[in-house]
């Protein structure tokens, strides 16, 4: 175990934007033996969407960005109001009481979300964020993890909401969407002229990582055009 804590350490020593992040994460994770994981960070700010942190499918958490239910999430309601970390899932946990509530539930099921445990993350000011440790089912192996590594777990939560500040986000924000630090850049050295493979040897990277990067920053823009994610960026920076 000391041996896992101090590579994820490491790890969010090293990392450079909110992917390397996930990635340490995702690492920790699987070295836990726990299936997945979401971190989601409300913002102080009004109009301004959280931050999710997943290697849950991105197909889901679009959607899940998408119909803002973050909102009605029992889950995150609950993080959100009691500081203590619970488990969910069928008969245990938040209940789903409307319907909206439950074809949510439902619709998480599809994608292998069926039980998990959370641990909120809250400062004086009260609620800031959630780190759930989720599963398709409640195997003995995952519900096992839990039980032995629960206060390693709630270290790792903390540690990881600090990294994700330091970061972060508000100084990344193009039209309320978080855009990580290296897809920023490539955004930014694209409305100076460069191309991918002058942006790569600027920036040490491969011209397809960066292609890489610019394709993520459009996804996340809902733009299908480098230039036009570069007009985002300079009709945000011209409101900031």
């Amino acid at each position: 175990m000391r041996r896992v804590l101090q590579a994820f350490v490491d790890q969010l020593a090293d990392s450079t934007d909110l992917d390397d992040l996930g990635k340490s994460m995702a690492a920790t994770t699987a070295a836990l033996n726990l299936s997945c994981f979401a971190y989601l960070s409300m913002p102080r700010t009004p109009n301004t969407a959280p931050v999710l942190i997943s290697n849950y499918p991105s197909t889901w958490t679009s959607h899940y960005l998408r119909r803002q239910y973050e909102r009605i999430d029992p889950v995150i309601v609950q993080a959100f109001h009691h500081p203590e970390p619970f488990r969910w899932g069928h008969g245990i946990g938040p209940a789903t009481n409307s319907l909206p509530e439950r074809e949510l539930f439902e619709e998480a099921a599809q994608f292998g979300i069926r039980c998990g445990f959370t641990i909120p993350v809250h400062d004086r000011h009260g609620a800031i964020a959630a780190v759930t440790f989720a599963a398709d089912e409640r195997r003995s192996s995952f519900e096992r993890s839990i039980e032995t590594h629960t206060h390693v777990l709630q270290l790792i939560a903390m540690y990881f909401h600090a990294h994700a500040r330091r970061n972060d986000i508000s100084d990344r924000l193009t039209g309320g969407i978080a855009l990580s630090r290296r897809e920023l850049e490539c955004l930014t050295w694209a409305a100076e002229g460069k191309s991918a493979w002058e942006t790569g040897s600027i920036m040490g990277i491969s011209r397809h990582t960066v292609a890489f990067h610019l394709d993520n920053a459009k996804a996340k823009l809902g733009v299908r055009t480098t230039i036009q994610a570069v007009a985002r960026l300079a009709a945000a920076l011209r409101t900031s």
